[in-house]
């Protein structure tokens, strides 16, 4: 079995400072957003999706079928159980891991994600949460990462929609 703990890469000033700015740029627009329009749009796995997005765009968790359907996913099955099983611990663990096997078994793992049925526990979120701030915070963070990366000349993002 091969060794895969080796060092830890070094970035370019340009990779840190794309990868950096690209983030930052889709944190002020979908807060800037959601503070104009008064809706919650902010989720807390966002900032390691962008993460994804921005410094490893060519990453098949990073695509937009990953990202978005992944968010969608995961904050449905928080939703789910929350609302049918309740608050309990066992819950929460439960569908934490239900989340994850969904995004495997549908092919849209998108690891940030997984954190969205903790998210939906811990606010005790309503099923708006859904769409305020899962869907429509994710399309504004994937419309932005689209055209950043033609901005900055990364054209070949994404490359994959489907």
């Amino acid at each position: 079995m091969a060794n895969i703990a080796t060092e830890p890469p070094t970035y370019s000033p340009k990779e840190i400072v794309i990868t950096s700015t690209g983030v930052g740029l889709a944190v002020l627009c979908v807060a800037s957003v959601a503070a104009y329009s008064n809706t919650v749009l902010v989720l807390g796995s966002f900032g390691s999706s962008c993460v994804l997005l921005f410094g490893f765009p060519e990453a098949r968790f990073s695509q937009p079928r990953n990202f978005i359907l992944g968010h969608f996913i995961s904050s449905f099955i928080g939703l789910a159980m929350f609302h049918i099983a309740g608050p309990g611990w066992w819950s929460m663990a439960l569908a934490t891991g239900l989340s994850t096997a969904a995004m495997m078994a549908t092919r849209t793992l998108h690891p940030p994600a997984g954190s969205n049925p903790l998210i939906v526990y811990l606010m005790h979120s309503d099923w708006l949460f859904l769409w305020f701030p899962t869907l429509l915070g994710a399309f504004v963070v994937q419309g932005v990462a689209i055209l950043y990366h033609k901005f900055v000349g990364r054209a070949d993002y994404p490359r994959r929609w489907i």
